[in-house]
């Protein structure tokens, strides 16, 4: 399929209307957001949503409300145009690139804040950035109302905290996390690595080894405090300029799981800066 066979619409009408002759013809609907700058891992997310539904709609919102005052929104990268010719050719049936008025109509009040798990990591890094996130994806999963929606597991903390606000609000849509996609030296794929300058991205291919270091020293009983420390110092040493975060979680809520060996389901998370261009990445333990 060409970007010209992929149909558009900007409106809550258009979609629903769409969404509903689906759904009248016996079809599911899968949901991919994104925030467009799409790259292999977000069509991988489309694939994922047609492989376990009959029709897919991708939405393209760069979301203002989930940017802080000094982070990167007016240059966060945007190509509707080639965005949509990378989703045809993933099988997307529908692109829904709603304006901010679709989203955020005059007079909008509402803000939605999943406690617990939004707390730590980002949510300490990045203040209202999960709030931000959250109102914007219970109203893209209204908006839609598919039957499942898929998020990549790359934004760990972010997929849990849909998981939280999908089952608190009783929300009927299925949520989907997918595996991670990384370059041929295990970088995490994101739109912002397009910031990167040839040096940096270089020192980016490191971040996946001490992550995945770590994982393997928690498996083989070091204990949690000294692989957060262990990992810290081995960022450094690779040259990341400032690293917000690198710690073990439980898998499920983010808490921390103490002091001593991992007992339980975990998640080592981190997050670093190199220049400008924060990377995030995260492993299973």
């Amino acid at each position: 399929m060409s970007a010209d066979f992929l149909p558009v619409v900007r409106t809550v009408a258009q979609l629903r209307a769409q969404v509903r002759a689906w759904r009248a013809a016996g079809e599911t609907v899968g949901m991919t957001p994104t925030m467009g700058a799409l790259h292999e891992g977000h069509l991988s997310l489309v694939r994922l949503a047609k492989a376990r539904a009959r029709r897919v709609v991708a939405s393209i919102f760069v979301n203002p409300t989930q940017f802080g005052p000094n982070e990167d929104f007016d240059r966060y990268p945007r190509n509707e145009a080639g965005d949509a010719e990378l989703l045809a050719s993933a099988g997307c049936d529908l692109l829904y690139a709603p304006d901010v008025s679709q989203i955020y109509p005059p007079g909008f009040a509402t803000r939605i804040t999943v406690s617990g798990v939004s707390e730590p990591l980002d949510g300490a890094a990045r203040p209202g950035h999960f709030d931000g996130v959250a109102t914007v994806v219970a109203k893209l999963l209204n908006q839609a109302q598919p039957d499942l929606a898929v998020f990549g597991e790359k934004d760990y903390q972010q997929l849990q905290l849909i998981r939280r606000l999908v089952l608190d609000l009783d929300l009927p849509v299925e949520v989907i996390g997918a595996p991670t996609a990384r370059a041929q030296d295990g970088l995490a794929l994101s739109s912002r690595n397009a910031y990167l300058t040839p040096d940096q991205r270089i020192i980016a291919g490191r971040l996946n080894v001490v992550l995945a270091d770590a994982a393997a020293r928690l498996k083989a009983g070091d204990t949690v405090e000294k692989v957060e420390a262990t990992g810290r110092a081995a960022l450094e040493r690779q040259g990341f300029d400032q690293i917000d975060y690198f710690e073990v979680r439980h898998a499920q809520d983010l808490s921390h799981p103490g002091p001593g060996v991992l007992s339980v389901p975990g998640r080592v998370l981190a997050a670093a800066f190199l220049g400008k261009t924060r990377l995030i990445d995260n492993m299973a333990v």
